[in-house]
């Protein structure tokens, strides 16, 4: 599943998991790196990883925390929206041929099942 999402995502030069950090921001709001990863089930390294490239794109910001100068919030810039805005015609695309190959049962119930892991 995650190469058809990559191969989708990219004429905008975006990953799966870069996609679903940039909407997580958009939900969330700026957070710490710990919690961006946590919400986006990948442990801190990982998000680190992650982070770099977007960071370099100019696609979200990090600053350091106010309480913690530890901590590094995470910020979607206005890139960053741009970017999920142009991204999200790809990435449902991408959705409607999956659903499409395994039927939409199928389909609905991955998506349940990998939300619901998410919650643990």
């Amino acid at each position: 599943m995650t190469a058809t999402y990559d191969e989708a995502l990219k004429p905008v030069d975006l990953r799966i998991t870069q996609f679903s950090v940039l909407r997580t921001l958009s939900r969330l709001g700026p957070v710490s790196v710990t919690r961006l990863a946590a919400e986006t089930a990948l442990d801190r390294s990982t998000m680190g990883r992650n982070l770099d490239p977007l960071e370099r794109r100019g696609l979200v910001r990090l600053d350091v925390g106010e309480t913690d100068q530890r901590e590094r919030i995470v910020h979607l810039t206005e890139i960053g929206t741009s970017a999920i805005e142009k991204a999200l015609p790809y990435w449902r695309e991408a959705q409607a041929q999956l659903s499409e190959a395994m039927g939409p049962a199928a389909f609905d119930t991955i998506a349940e099942n990998l939300t619901a892991l998410q919650r643990t």
